[in-house]
């Protein structure tokens, strides 16, 4: 059987869970949620980076994002970082859509599938 490893495990969710070569991340907002949209969007990749680092991938792994944004018009600030973010011609499957968030001030929240 193959080992499920938890990161960061708390009592309603992981940050991520790696299982036979494929991580799944939890959904991930900015830490300091006064930021705009752009400085909220730069954290969580760099959040990202760093997780993904941890479990021995980086983004040119990508299978699928799914996105939520708090206005659907801030996606374009959103794709201009997520272009730059990405390798070129690496992109995942992709979902972006407006949510009503957890809280209020967060603007963006993203979660990833990827592989090693």
């Amino acid at each position: 059987m193959s080992k499920i490893l938890r990161t960061n495990p708390g009592p309603i969710l992981s940050t991520a869970v790696e299982y036979h070569g494929f991580v799944f991340t939890a959904g991930l907002v900015a830490r300091n949620l006064e930021l705009d949209m752009e400085g909220q969007t730069r954290d969580v990749l760099d959040q990202i980076d760093t997780l993904l680092e941890q479990h021995g991938t980086d983004n040119t792994r990508l299978l699928q994002a799914q996105i939520w944004v708090k206005d659907i018009k801030d996606r374009e600030v959103l794709n201009t970082l997520w272009k730059a973010w990405l390798p070129e011609n690496l992109a995942p499957a992709r979902a972006c859509v407006q949510a009503v968030l957890a809280d209020p001030r967060v603007l963006v929240e993203i979660m990833l599938i990827t592989t090693k």
